[in-house]
C-alpha cells in the first residue's frame, strides 16, 4: 500500500508523501491502530489498509480544495478504529446485530479518544463518515470529502477484488468472456 501511495504520488507542493506520511506518522505507529491490520474491512482489504487509502484519497483532495487537510486525514486515517471482523461480529446484547454500518461510527470514535487527543474536525470525521448510510450529517467540509473517499475505497477494493477473481478462476474467466461479448454484440 504505502509503496503504491509513493509511486502514485505527484512530487509537487500539493500532493507530497512525505507530508501525508508525517501526518499520520504518530498515528500508524501506535499499536491501537495497528490493530486493524488484523481486521478484515473490504474483500482483501484490511481496515488499515482501507484507512490509509482514505486517508490518501482525502489528503490530497483536502489540499487541493484548501481545508484542513491535516485534521482530515487524521481523522480519516481513524475513522474505522472499531476494531473488530465485522462480517462475523457478534455483539453481546444481542441488539442491533447487523448494524455494523450505523454502530461502528460511534465505537470508532470511543476508541480513537481513548487513544488521541482529537479536534472537531477529526471527531466529526469518525462520527459522521457513514452519511448518508446514518442520519447524522456531516458538519465540515473535511468531513463530506472523507465520506466520499470512503465511498470510493470501498467501491475499488470491492471491483478490485471481483475482477481479480474473475481473471484467476477458469469457470468466471470463461463467463467473463461469455459475457463481454455478449455486451459488445448488443452495443
Amino acid at each position: 500500500m504505502e509503496k503504491n501511495l509513493e509511486s502514485n504520488t505527484v512530487k509537487n507542493n500539493i500532493y507530497c508523501y512525505d507530508d501525508f506520511m508525517n501526518i499520520i506518522q504518530d498515528l500508524i505507529e501506535n499499536p491501537i491502530v495497528k490493530q486493524m491490520r488484523n481486521f478484515n474491512q473490504h474483500a482483501n482489504t484490511s481496515c488499515y489498509q482501507h484507512c490509509m487509502q482514505v486517508a490518501y484519497y482525502t489528503y490530497c483532495m483536502c489540499k487541493l480544495f484548501h481545508l484542513d487537510y491535516i485534521s482530515a486525514t487524521r481523522g480519516a486515517m481513524l475513522h474505522d478504529l472499531f476494531l473488530y471482523d465485522w462480517h462475523t461480529h457478534k455483539r453481546p446484547d444481542r441488539k442491533w446485530t447487523h448494524q455494523h454500518a450505523f454502530l461502528h461510527p460511534k465505537i470508532a470514535l470511543k476508541n480513537a479518544k481513548e487513544a488521541f487527543s482529537l479536534n472537531a474536525i477529526e471527531q466529526d470525521v469518525i462520527l459522521n463518515h457513514m452519511w448518508p448510510v446514518t442520519i447524522q450529517i456531516p458538519h465540515f467540509k473535511e468531513t463530506v470529502i472523507v465520506t466520499f473517499a470512503d465511498k470510493y475505497s470501498a467501491c475499488r477494493e470491492t471491483f478490485c477484488h471481483i475482477q481479480k477473481s474473475l481473471h484467476t478462476k477458469k469457470l468466471y474467466k470463461y463467463a467473463y468472456v461469455f459475457l463481454s461479448l455478449i455486451i459488445f454484440r448488443i452495443v
